[in-house]
């Protein structure tokens, strides 16, 4: 047997031996052929020119070689490795997975030791195996919040935030885009339409309103445009506007604000026109059709002016429709108590927009520094009337004054108005969900002129770097938190109104600098600013969704009252 296995062990060596000789050959003929070679491919490489580098670089099994080191031979360096793929450990799994092992091993070692001793060593057991499996739940839980604390924040937390961060701002970019922004080429269109019709009215009313004597009203001849639509931040369609109409007034009336007397409504300034002492026997007449008495003294009516102011223009209508009829069909309508709305549909031919608008007139009252007095409009239906002889005061032209010095020293990319149409409409939506009576107050609280006020205030309050387009969200948040606070506090004071800290480059005039401050919600009782401060905290955390879900059109809600402006004064004053 020892023969067999001698001999087996001999071919295995002879068997061995021949292949190292084959191994040493072939090295020697590989040595021996790679002098020729490059040689022959030095000889060679002159005529093969761009074929050989397309041959070198193209397909076939070239393109799997490694490439070739200086003078054709090994690359330099390691050859590359594939990438070790990396594991992390999920303690998420582990740690569960690791208590319920020992569970189990516990659990088999008391019931073999239960088996072994017997039933009433299994009972007595069965204490040490509860105290065990508690033990080792609590070391677990011990174990998962000391992993949690000391890692820090996990990389997939970071992520999920920058990914909710990504996906708020995204919706609300959308959410901009498609129904909040303007177009630039249909507003200016709109508005140059509406300045031509306004001007032919505003002439025509002129013209004929003009009487000797200063026993009645008449136009001074001009008009000013205020509102979103003329500062750049109106919202979803160009089809209403706002026009100041100011009145030439007789002397020997001076203003005198009522805030102090606890007239008119809360929440705003009112000022009346009151009538000198000794007025001369002549202005009587003008007395009699348009003052009225406030406190024993005569007072301008803003209700009788209304009605006249109402009622000339409707007189001047026919000839100005005349003239226009081949670009425009106009008409006006006239709500009690409200100023005249003048709706212009343009002919298919003239407007390339095609939209039909809404102007509303409003007559006001010089008071000189660009400061104008207008009728107060109703707070509500049953709401009492203001006197007759108060006035609610005009800052438009102030404020157009402070937007424009706001964007000079603001970035070109500045966000803040994109800021304010955002917050708009997030409050119309927000208000399709609600139900009365806290639906009307939601839209009067969050008026469009509250918060243009609260913008202003947090403008000036930092640096206007910091309302960069690439702060969006931040800069949005923090304008919905101001919003919330002075909600809480029941305090936002009228920005133009004996404010002291406005800066030198927007000067105001004196009668503003001297009046009394005006707490704008002042208006409204404390449950109701609460309930106004909890719903615009909850719109903003559920922007996304509320976006998605209000912005169908089954949410729009018809209109219920016949003029279009109704709803809209109810929220704001006039030119806001």
């Amino acid at each position: 047997m020892v023969q067999p296995m001698r001999e087996t062990y001999m071919r295995y060596e002879e068997r061995g031996s021949l292949a190292a000789e084959r191994r040493r050959q072939a090295g020697g003929r590989a040595a021996t052929a790679v002098p020729a070679a490059a040689g022959r491919g030095a000889a060679a490489r002159p005529a093969l020119g761009a074929a050989g580098a397309e041959e070198g670089g193209g397909g076939g099994g070239g393109g799997r070689s490694p490439p070739a080191g200086p003078g054709g031979g090994h690359p330099r360096g390691p050859s590359p490795r594939r990438a070790v793929p990396v594991y992390t450990l999920n303690l998420r799994v582990f740690w569960p997975l690791v208590t319920g092992l020992c569970t189990a091993l516990l659990c088999l070692y008391q019931a073999l030791r239960g088996g072994a001793a017997g039933e009433g060593a299994a009972e007595a057991g069965s204490v040490p195996l509860l105290k065990g499996s508690a033990l080792l739940l609590l070391g677990c839980l011990l174990a998962r919040c000391c992993g949690a604390a000391g890692g820090g924040p996990r990389p997939g937390g970071v992520r999920a935030a920058a990914a909710a961060a990504g996906s708020r701002r995204s919706a609300l970019e959308s959410f901009y885009a498609r129904q909040l922004r303007l177009s630039p080429h249909v507003l200016g269109h709109s508005k140059a339409h509406v300045g031509r019709v306004v001007a032919e009215l505003v002439r025509a009313a002129k013209a004929q309103g003009l009487q000797p004597g200063p026993l009645a009203l008449s136009l001074r001849g001009d008009f000013v445009r205020i509102g979103s639509a003329y500062e750049q931040h109106k919202v979803r369609s160009p089809d209403c506007f706002d026009i100041l109409v100011p009145l030439r007034l007789p002397p020997h009336l001076e203003p005198q604000p009522r805030c102090a007397d606890g007239l008119g409504p809360r929440g705003a300034f009112v000022c009346g026109l009151r009538a000198r002492v000794g007025w001369p026997r002549r202005y009587r007449p003008f007395a009699e059709g348009f003052c009225v008495e406030l406190q024993g003294r005569s007072h301008l009516s803003s209700g009788l002016v209304l009605r006249w102011f109402q009622g000339h223009l409707q007189r001047c209508l026919g000839a100005v429709r005349y003239r226009l009829q081949e670009r425009c069909r106009i008409s006006l309508s006239a709500c009690p108590g409200r100023p005249p709305t003048l709706h212009i549909l343009p002919c298919s031919d003239y407007v390339c927009c095609h939209i039909s608008m809404a102007v509303r007139l409003i007559p006001a009252i010089p008071l000189g520094d660009a400061l104008y007095l207008t009728a107060l409009p109703p707070e509500g239906p049953q709401a009492p009337p203001a006197p007759e002889g108060l006035w609610g005061l005009n800052a438009s032209r102030q404020e157009q004054r402070l937007l424009s010095w706001l964007k000079e020293q603001a970035p070109a990319s500045s966000c803040h108005l994109k800021c304010l149409q955002i917050l708009k409409g997030l409050r119309d939506l927000r208000g399709q969900g609600l139900e009365e009576p806290f639906c009307s107050q939601w839209g009067r609280v969050l008026s469009s002129y509250v918060l243009k006020t609260a913008l202003f205030s947090l403008l000036l309050q930092g640096p206007l770097e910091a309302w960069d387009e690439r702060f969006l969200v931040e800069r949005l948040e923090d304008l919905v938190l101001y919003l919330r606070d002075c909600l809480r506090k029941q305090v936002l004071m009228h920005f133009f109104l004996g404010n002291a800290s406005l800066p030198e480059a927007v000067a105001l005039p004196r009668f503003l600098k001297e009046a009394a401050p005006v707490n704008l919600l002042a208006a409204f009782d404390g449950p109701t600013l609460d309930l106004a401060a909890f719903q615009l905290i909850n719109t903003w955390i559920q922007a996304p969704h509320v976006i998605r879900m209000y912005s169908s059109p089954r949410y729009l809600r018809p209109a219920l009252t016949p003029c279009r402006h109704v709803a809209e004064a109810r929220q704001e004053p006039p030119g806001e």
